[in-house]
Protein backbone atom coordinates (compact mmCIF):
# COMPACT_ATOMS: atom_id res chain seq x y z
CA UNK A 1 0.00 0.00 0.00
CA UNK A 2 2.24 2.43 -1.36
CA UNK A 3 4.48 2.61 1.28
CA UNK A 4 1.32 5.47 0.74
CA UNK A 5 -1.66 12.71 7.85
CA UNK A 6 -0.14 17.13 12.98
CA UNK A 7 -1.00 18.84 16.25
CA UNK A 8 -2.24 21.58 18.50
CA UNK A 9 -2.12 24.70 20.48
CA UNK A 10 -0.72 27.25 22.86
CA UNK A 11 -2.62 29.99 24.67
CA UNK A 12 -1.57 33.35 25.99
CA UNK A 13 -3.45 35.27 28.61
CA UNK A 14 -3.75 38.98 29.20
CA UNK A 15 -5.42 40.55 32.26
CA UNK A 16 -7.03 43.92 31.66
CA UNK A 17 -9.46 45.65 34.03
CA UNK A 18 -9.92 42.35 35.95
CA UNK A 19 -10.99 40.64 32.67
CA UNK A 20 -9.13 37.46 31.68
CA UNK A 21 -8.79 37.24 27.91
CA UNK A 22 -7.44 34.00 26.47
CA UNK A 23 -6.09 34.34 22.94
CA UNK A 24 -5.40 31.09 21.08
CA UNK A 25 -2.47 30.99 18.68
CA UNK A 26 -1.39 28.44 16.10
CA UNK A 27 -5.03 27.75 15.16
CA UNK A 28 -5.45 25.64 12.06
CA UNK A 29 -7.29 27.32 9.21
CA UNK A 30 -8.25 24.51 6.86
CA UNK A 31 -11.62 24.88 5.18
CA UNK A 32 -14.84 23.57 6.71
CA UNK A 33 -15.64 21.95 3.38
CA UNK A 34 -13.10 20.26 1.09
CA UNK A 35 -13.05 18.48 -2.25
CA UNK A 36 -13.10 14.70 -1.67
CA UNK A 37 -10.59 12.68 -3.67
CA UNK A 38 -10.72 9.07 -4.73
CA UNK A 39 -8.66 9.52 -7.89
CA UNK A 40 -5.89 7.06 -8.60
CA UNK A 41 -2.59 8.95 -8.77
CA UNK A 42 0.93 8.19 -9.83
CA UNK A 43 3.57 9.24 -7.31
CA UNK A 44 7.21 10.11 -7.88
CA UNK A 45 9.50 11.05 -5.00
CA UNK A 46 13.09 12.22 -5.35
CA UNK A 47 15.17 11.50 -2.28
CA UNK A 48 17.72 13.63 -0.42
CA UNK A 49 20.89 11.79 -1.31
CA UNK A 50 21.36 8.33 -2.78
CA UNK A 51 19.93 5.37 -0.88
CA UNK A 52 21.86 2.11 -0.63
CA UNK A 53 19.26 -0.58 -1.35
CA UNK A 54 21.55 -3.59 -1.76
CA UNK A 55 25.11 -4.94 -1.79
CA UNK A 56 26.48 -7.32 -4.42
CA UNK A 57 29.59 -9.40 -4.89
CA UNK A 58 32.27 -8.31 -7.37
CA UNK A 59 34.71 -11.09 -8.21
CA UNK A 60 35.58 -12.45 -4.76
CA UNK A 61 34.76 -9.42 -2.65
CA UNK A 62 31.92 -7.20 -1.44
CA UNK A 63 33.22 -3.62 -1.84
CA UNK A 64 30.19 -2.06 -0.15
CA UNK A 65 30.32 -4.35 2.86
CA UNK A 66 34.07 -3.82 3.23
CA UNK A 67 33.38 -0.06 3.24
CA UNK A 68 30.99 -0.64 6.17
CA UNK A 69 27.98 0.45 4.11
CA UNK A 70 24.55 -1.00 4.92
CA UNK A 71 21.17 -1.11 3.27
CA UNK A 72 19.35 2.11 4.17
CA UNK A 73 22.46 4.30 4.32
CA UNK A 74 22.12 7.56 2.35
CA UNK A 75 25.20 8.65 0.41
CA UNK A 76 25.61 12.44 0.37
CA UNK A 77 29.21 13.07 -0.69
CA UNK A 78 31.99 11.49 -2.77
CA UNK A 79 35.49 12.67 -1.78
CA UNK A 80 33.84 15.56 0.11
CA UNK A 81 31.95 16.66 -3.03
CA UNK A 82 28.18 16.77 -2.57
CA UNK A 83 26.18 14.39 -4.79
CA UNK A 84 22.40 14.77 -5.10
CA UNK A 85 21.56 11.90 -7.42
CA UNK A 86 22.98 8.77 -9.03
CA UNK A 87 24.17 10.61 -12.13
CA UNK A 88 26.26 13.01 -10.01
CA UNK A 89 27.58 10.10 -7.95
CA UNK A 90 28.73 8.19 -11.05
CA UNK A 91 30.34 11.20 -12.71
CA UNK A 92 32.17 12.17 -9.49
CA UNK A 93 33.54 8.64 -9.04
CA UNK A 94 34.60 8.41 -12.70
CA UNK A 95 36.81 11.49 -12.45
CA UNK A 96 38.68 10.17 -9.41
CA UNK A 97 42.12 8.86 -10.38
CA UNK A 98 42.53 6.57 -7.37
CA UNK A 99 39.64 4.11 -7.64
CA UNK A 100 40.89 2.23 -4.57
CA UNK A 101 40.49 5.18 -2.27
CA UNK A 102 37.02 6.71 -2.75
CA UNK A 103 35.83 8.58 0.34
CA UNK A 104 32.10 7.98 0.89
CA UNK A 105 30.13 10.26 3.24
CA UNK A 106 26.76 8.85 4.26
CA UNK A 107 23.93 9.32 6.74
CA UNK A 108 22.86 6.51 9.06
CA UNK A 109 20.23 7.02 11.75
CA UNK A 110 20.57 10.83 11.44
CA UNK A 111 24.32 10.61 12.01
CA UNK A 112 26.95 11.51 9.40
CA UNK A 113 29.62 8.88 8.77
CA UNK A 114 32.43 8.34 6.29
CA UNK A 115 34.43 5.39 5.00
CA UNK A 116 36.63 4.35 2.10
CA UNK A 117 35.21 2.45 -0.86
CA UNK A 118 37.62 0.39 -2.95
CA UNK A 119 36.20 -0.20 -6.42
CA UNK A 120 36.88 -3.53 -8.14
CA UNK A 121 38.04 -3.61 -11.75
CA UNK A 122 36.57 -6.45 -13.76
CA UNK A 123 37.97 -8.18 -16.85
CA UNK A 124 36.04 -5.83 -19.14
CA UNK A 125 37.89 -2.90 -17.61
CA UNK A 126 34.80 -1.56 -15.84
CA UNK A 127 35.05 -0.59 -12.16
CA UNK A 128 32.23 -1.83 -9.92
CA UNK A 129 31.10 -0.34 -6.63
CA UNK A 130 29.25 -3.39 -5.33
CA UNK A 131 26.32 -1.12 -4.46
CA UNK A 132 22.72 -1.13 -5.58
CA UNK A 133 21.49 2.45 -5.16
CA UNK A 134 18.31 4.44 -5.70
CA UNK A 135 17.52 8.17 -5.84
CA UNK A 136 13.79 8.13 -6.61
CA UNK A 137 10.66 6.08 -5.88
CA UNK A 138 7.63 5.60 -8.15
CA UNK A 139 4.28 4.05 -7.32
CA UNK A 140 0.55 4.64 -7.09
CA UNK A 141 -1.92 5.62 -4.40
CA UNK A 142 -5.16 7.53 -3.94
CA UNK A 143 -5.76 11.26 -3.59
CA UNK A 144 -7.68 11.99 -0.38
CA UNK A 145 -8.66 15.66 -0.53
CA UNK A 146 -7.99 19.11 -1.95
CA UNK A 147 -8.65 22.23 0.10
CA UNK A 148 -10.36 24.52 -2.44
CA UNK A 149 -9.19 27.70 -0.69
CA UNK A 150 -5.49 26.90 -0.38
CA UNK A 151 -5.18 24.17 -3.06
CA UNK A 152 -3.26 22.07 -0.53
CA UNK A 153 -3.86 18.36 -1.00
CA UNK A 154 -3.27 15.18 0.96
CA UNK A 155 -2.92 11.59 -0.16
CA UNK A 156 -2.15 8.06 1.11
CA UNK A 157 -2.71 8.62 4.86
CA UNK A 158 0.65 7.05 5.70
CA UNK A 159 4.31 7.55 4.87
CA UNK A 160 6.17 6.21 1.86
CA UNK A 161 8.96 3.87 2.87
CA UNK A 162 11.82 2.38 0.92
CA UNK A 163 10.95 -1.29 0.58
CA UNK A 164 14.47 -2.71 0.94
CA UNK A 165 15.40 -0.82 4.11
CA UNK A 166 11.89 -0.36 5.53
CA UNK A 167 12.73 3.28 6.33
CA UNK A 168 10.69 6.41 5.68
CA UNK A 169 12.04 8.36 2.74
CA UNK A 170 13.59 11.76 3.38
CA UNK A 171 12.39 13.57 0.28
CA UNK A 172 13.89 16.38 -1.75
CA UNK A 173 10.83 16.92 -3.94
CA UNK A 174 8.32 15.02 -6.01
CA UNK A 175 5.08 15.09 -7.95
CA UNK A 176 1.68 13.44 -8.28
CA UNK A 177 0.34 12.78 -11.73
CA UNK A 178 -2.37 11.04 -13.77
CA UNK A 179 -2.61 7.27 -13.47
CA UNK A 180 -5.32 4.86 -14.66
CA UNK A 181 -6.10 1.51 -13.03
CA UNK A 182 -5.68 -1.33 -15.54
CA UNK A 183 -6.17 -4.52 -13.50
CA UNK A 184 -6.46 -5.61 -9.89
CA UNK A 185 -4.78 -8.54 -8.18
CA UNK A 186 -7.29 -9.67 -5.55
CA UNK A 187 -6.48 -9.89 -1.87
CA UNK A 188 -6.70 -13.19 -0.05
CA UNK A 189 -6.03 -14.23 3.54
CA UNK A 190 -2.38 -13.51 4.28
CA UNK A 191 -1.75 -12.04 0.83
CA UNK A 192 -2.80 -8.41 0.18
CA UNK A 193 -3.66 -7.67 -3.44
CA UNK A 194 -2.83 -4.57 -5.41
CA UNK A 195 -3.97 -2.19 -8.10
CA UNK A 196 -2.00 -2.22 -11.34
CA UNK A 197 -1.90 0.99 -13.31
CA UNK A 198 -0.82 2.86 -16.40
CA UNK A 199 1.29 5.96 -15.79
CA UNK A 200 1.08 9.40 -17.40
CA UNK A 201 3.96 11.24 -15.68
CA UNK A 202 3.74 14.18 -18.09
CA UNK A 203 0.21 15.04 -16.80
CA UNK A 204 1.22 16.51 -13.44
CA UNK A 205 -1.45 17.27 -10.81
CA UNK A 206 0.75 18.75 -8.11
CA UNK A 207 4.05 18.78 -6.23
CA UNK A 208 5.07 16.85 -3.13
CA UNK A 209 6.50 18.81 -0.20
CA UNK A 210 6.11 16.36 2.69
CA UNK A 211 6.29 12.64 3.33
CA UNK A 212 4.96 12.00 6.85
CA UNK A 213 3.30 9.28 8.92
CA UNK A 214 0.00 10.99 8.03
CA UNK A 215 0.55 10.90 4.27
CA UNK A 216 2.09 12.90 1.47
CA UNK A 217 1.21 16.57 1.02
CA UNK A 218 1.79 19.43 -1.38
CA UNK A 219 0.18 21.97 -3.66
CA UNK A 220 -2.39 20.94 -6.27
CA UNK A 221 -1.29 22.78 -9.41
CA UNK A 222 -3.97 21.65 -11.88
CA UNK A 223 -7.45 23.13 -12.21
CA UNK A 224 -9.67 21.98 -9.37
CA UNK A 225 -11.92 18.98 -10.14
CA UNK A 226 -15.55 19.87 -10.82
CA UNK A 227 -16.76 18.03 -7.74
CA UNK A 228 -19.00 19.19 -4.92
CA UNK A 229 -17.26 19.81 -1.62
CA UNK A 230 -18.04 17.84 1.52
CA UNK A 231 -18.11 19.03 5.11
CA UNK A 232 -15.14 18.02 7.24
CA UNK A 233 -16.13 15.57 9.97
CA UNK A 234 -14.26 15.67 13.26
CA UNK A 235 -13.57 12.60 15.39
CA UNK A 236 -16.65 13.51 17.44
CA UNK A 237 -18.81 13.20 14.32
CA UNK A 238 -17.72 9.64 13.60
CA UNK A 239 -19.86 6.78 14.85
CA UNK A 240 -19.97 3.00 14.65
CA UNK A 241 -22.03 1.93 11.68
CA UNK A 242 -22.39 2.33 7.89
CA UNK A 243 -20.04 4.53 5.84
CA UNK A 244 -18.53 4.61 2.36
CA UNK A 245 -15.14 4.78 0.68
CA UNK A 246 -14.37 6.47 -2.64
CA UNK A 247 -11.84 4.79 -4.89
CA UNK A 248 -11.06 3.72 -8.47
CA UNK A 249 -11.23 0.12 -9.66
CA UNK A 250 -11.16 0.69 -13.42
CA UNK A 251 -9.40 3.38 -15.46
CA UNK A 252 -10.21 6.74 -13.83
CA UNK A 253 -13.79 6.09 -12.69
CA UNK A 254 -14.34 7.10 -9.05
CA UNK A 255 -16.98 4.98 -7.28
CA UNK A 256 -18.38 4.73 -3.77
CA UNK A 257 -18.56 1.43 -1.88
CA UNK A 258 -20.19 0.40 1.39
CA UNK A 259 -18.21 -0.27 4.56
CA UNK A 260 -19.08 -0.58 8.25
CA UNK A 261 -17.05 1.23 10.89
CA UNK A 262 -16.55 -1.19 13.77
CA UNK A 263 -14.19 0.68 16.12
CA UNK A 264 -12.86 4.21 16.69
CA UNK A 265 -9.51 4.92 18.35
CA UNK A 266 -9.03 8.56 19.34
CA UNK A 267 -5.23 8.28 19.60
CA UNK A 268 -4.34 11.27 17.39
CA UNK A 269 -0.75 10.07 17.00
CA UNK A 270 -1.95 7.04 15.08
CA UNK A 271 -2.95 6.58 11.45
CA UNK A 272 -5.10 3.60 12.48
CA UNK A 273 -7.95 5.54 14.08
CA UNK A 274 -10.87 3.96 12.22
CA UNK A 275 -11.33 0.20 12.02
CA UNK A 276 -13.72 -0.81 9.25
CA UNK A 277 -15.03 -3.80 7.33
CA UNK A 278 -15.85 -3.80 3.63
CA UNK A 279 -19.45 -4.96 3.17
CA UNK A 280 -19.95 -4.02 -0.48
CA UNK A 281 -20.39 -7.23 -2.50
CA UNK A 282 -19.19 -5.67 -5.75
CA UNK A 283 -15.99 -4.37 -4.16
CA UNK A 284 -15.30 -7.71 -2.48
CA UNK A 285 -15.89 -9.55 -5.74
CA UNK A 286 -13.42 -7.35 -7.62
CA UNK A 287 -10.72 -6.86 -4.99
CA UNK A 288 -11.19 -9.46 -2.26
CA UNK A 289 -10.94 -6.61 0.25
CA UNK A 290 -8.50 -3.74 0.83
CA UNK A 291 -5.68 -3.75 -1.73
CA UNK A 292 -2.42 -1.89 -2.13
CA UNK A 293 -3.00 1.36 -4.02
CA UNK A 294 -6.23 1.98 -2.11
CA UNK A 295 -4.37 3.99 0.55
CA UNK A 296 -5.78 7.49 0.73
CA UNK A 297 -9.30 6.54 -0.41
CA UNK A 298 -11.65 8.98 1.39
CA UNK A 299 -14.00 7.61 4.06
CA UNK A 300 -17.41 9.32 4.06
CA UNK A 301 -20.16 9.12 6.66
CA UNK A 302 -23.37 11.17 6.85
CA UNK A 303 -22.22 13.29 3.88
CA UNK A 304 -19.04 14.29 5.70
CA UNK A 305 -15.49 13.30 4.85
CA UNK A 306 -14.15 11.78 8.06
CA UNK A 307 -10.99 9.90 7.13
CA UNK A 308 -8.91 7.95 4.64
CA UNK A 309 -7.98 4.30 4.17
CA UNK A 310 -4.43 3.54 5.34
CA UNK A 311 -3.90 -0.18 6.02
CA UNK A 312 -5.21 -3.65 5.29
CA UNK A 313 -5.42 -6.34 7.96
CA UNK A 314 -3.38 -9.06 6.29
CA UNK A 315 -5.15 -11.99 7.99
CA UNK A 316 -8.58 -10.67 6.95
CA UNK A 317 -8.42 -8.40 3.90
CA UNK A 318 -12.08 -7.37 4.30
CA UNK A 319 -10.89 -5.37 7.32
CA UNK A 320 -8.82 -2.22 7.22
CA UNK A 321 -7.80 0.92 9.07
CA UNK A 322 -8.25 4.60 8.37
CA UNK A 323 -6.84 7.88 9.65
CA UNK A 324 -8.89 10.88 10.85
CA UNK A 325 -9.25 13.45 8.05
CA UNK A 326 -8.56 16.26 10.53
CA UNK A 327 -5.12 14.77 11.21
CA UNK A 328 -4.34 14.93 7.52
CA UNK A 329 -5.67 18.46 7.15
CA UNK A 330 -3.59 19.69 10.09
CA UNK A 331 -0.46 18.07 8.61
CA UNK A 332 -1.11 19.65 5.22
CA UNK A 333 -0.92 23.11 6.77
CA UNK A 334 2.45 22.59 8.48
Amino acid sequence: MLKIFKKFKNVVAAITMSLLIIIPINVFAYSDSIIPGGQNIGIQINTKGIIVVGLYKVNDSYPGREANLKVGDVITKINDEEVKNISEMVSTIEKQEDKNNIKITFMRNNSENSSTLKLVKQNDGVYRTGLYVKDSINGIGTLTFIDPNTKLYGALGHEIIESNSGKKLDIKDGKIYKSDVTTIDKSSRGNPGEKNAKYYPEEVYGNINENTSSGIFGKYTESLPETETLKVGTKDDIKIGPAKIRTVLEKDKIEEFDITITKIDENLASNKNILFEITDKELLEKTGGVVQGMSGSPIIQDDKIIGAVTHVIVDDAKMGYGIFITTMLEEAEN
